[in-house]
């Protein structure tokens, strides 16, 4: 006997939907709007729906938006630096935290690291994400956590040659290990296996060399083929501070960027996280202007993680003027807090300020590179919009939030002023995982009491791990005294 087809579910009458209009290929409003969903496919999105319908959600009081796509992130290990690297200073270094403080300020356990993965993804669903690009390294339960949580995530386990250390606090020394870069290459590929073969139907894989100063060059010619022969997204840090630009440049005589593109990484299939320092940049006084030139020319898109940069001074320069330059840019959260909500917020306003202008970029600039951008980036046309025959992944926003009122433009009011307060309900392949603002498959209360006893053996174990001996107190010491 064959299966019955699921059920039709029907939202209507919602106050405000944001359509995908495909003749202007662009998101738009759409008033008094019906969205049908029968297993995980839009049917219908527009109004006067008058087909079949098992299940009715009134919409009165809502905005439908598309669910978000995150395509940069580190929650396994990143909630645990909350309170920590806020305001980290290394001067050795233009301020990043990188080489002095996410070393020291770390989880090696399992256990530890599914407390912050837990935390991290129920933030991700409330401010709306149902697509995540998840980028660590393989560990004991991480496949099965993500599948649980209800989101859309690919899974993009690292791999690298060399680690960083410092030992003097303004120089760094690379230990090479292409062995072990070359069996981490090659769990990655099993893990990208399993992770589309996963029976919830939500996982997928991506190929994901550490960082551009961590890989040789034939590693990363070889991941790259895979990911093309495979046709799997790549994505790889680059270009995220002066300190690997220089050093690449020591290395090659080329840019991070150019480097790259030599080898032939550079291509549609292929996301550069952070892309911050091209030779663009004024921090760097360099003599070139071809980076932004070859991310376009070559399709590869960038991943815009705004708020841990500006946490210490840094700044892209700027969205807007990527997005002109015909790059493709997605966003992503990287660090803590994992809200995109309050990530695309602070996008928007880095560009303006480091643009010195409004033009900069537009509201429907921001949501496209939340939305469509990222869905781009993963090369995938299924989701990022709300149009029939994408999956059913999309958020309603509580239009009666104070903070949503009054309702003249509710796309504003929720990036500018509301963010995740007023997320009331995220669907992801037509599956509930938000439900009146809870998550429903993350124990959040659990996850947090564990996170806490994480960052306290974290913060114990400082002095053994930092280059100096110093403590964590001295490392991130409180922003006030204690008394």
């Amino acid at each position: 006997m064959a299966d019955a087809e699921p059920d039709v579910k029907v939202i209507r009458h919602a106050d405000w939907l944001v359509a995908w209009d495909t003749g202007s290929q662009r998101h738009a409003y759409l008033r008094d709007a019906d969205l049908a969903f029968q297993g995980d496919t839009i049917r219908f999105v527009g109004q006067g729906y008058d087909g079949p319908a098992d299940e009715v959600i009134d919409g009165r009081g809502r905005l439908v938006m598309p669910g978000l796509v995150n395509i940069h992130s580190h929650p396994s290990s990143e909630p645990m630096r909350k309170g920590i690297t806020d305001e980290t200073r290394s001067p050795g270094f233009w301020h990043s935290s990188l080489y002095e403080h996410l070393p020291v300020f770390d989880v090696d356990r399992p256990e530890d690291m599914q407390a912050c993965l837990k935390v991290a993804l129920a933030e991700l669903l409330l401010s709306g994400v149902t697509t995540l690009v998840d980028l660590w390294f393989d560990y004991d339960g991480w496949l099965d956590t993500l599948a649980d949580s209800g989101m859309r995530v690919c899974a993009a386990p690292m791999f690298r040659d060399a680690r960083w250390s410092t030992r003097d606090g303004h120089s760094l020394t690379y230990d090479w290990a292409p062995e072990q870069g070359r069996a981490g290459f090659e769990t990655a590929m099993r893990v990208i296996d399993r992770a589309n073969q996963h029976p919830s139907g939500r996982l997928s894989g991506m190929v994901a060399p550490a960082q551009v100063d961590t890989c040789t060059a034939d590693l990363l010619r070889d991941a790259a083929a895979f990911a093309r022969a495979r046709g799997l997204p790549f994505q790889i840090h680059a270009a995220q501070s002066p300190s690997e630009f220089h050093e690449m440049v020591r290395r090659h005589g080329k840019t991070p960027i150019q480097w790259l593109d030599a080898l032939g990484v550079l291509n549609e299939r292929a996301i550069i996280g952070h892309a911050i320092f091209l030779d663009h940049h004024p921090w760097l006084h360099w003599s070139t202007r071809l980076d932004m030139d070859l991310l376009r020319d070559t399709g590869t898109s960038v991943a815009h993680c705004p708020t841990v940069f500006q946490r210490r001074g840094i700044a892209l320069r700027t969205l807007g003027g990527y997005l002109r330059h015909g790059i493709n840019v997605g966003i992503g959260t990287d660090t803590y807090p994992h809200n995109f909500l309050d990530e695309m917020r602070n996008a928007a306003t880095a560009a303006r300020v480091i643009g010195e202008t409004v033009d900069d970029l537009t509201t429907a600039d921001l949501l496209g590179a939340a939305t469509v951008g990222g869905a781009g980036a993963l090369c995938r046309d299924d989701i990022g919009a709300l149009s029939a025959g994408r999956k059913a992944d999309f958020v309603l926003v509580d239009l009666t939030h104070p903070a949503m009122r009054p309702v003249r433009d509710p796309l504003r009011s929720l990036l500018y002023v509301a963010a995740e307060r007023a997320v009331r309900d995220v669907f992801v392949g037509g599956r509930q995982v938000v439900r009146d603002g809870r998550v429903l498959a993350i124990d959040l209360d659990g996850a947090l009491d564990r996170l806490q006893e994480v960052q306290v053996r974290a913060l114990e174990r400082v002095p053994e791990r930092d280059w100096a001996g110093r403590s964590a107190a001295q490392l991130a010491p409180l922003s006030l005294p204690e008394l």
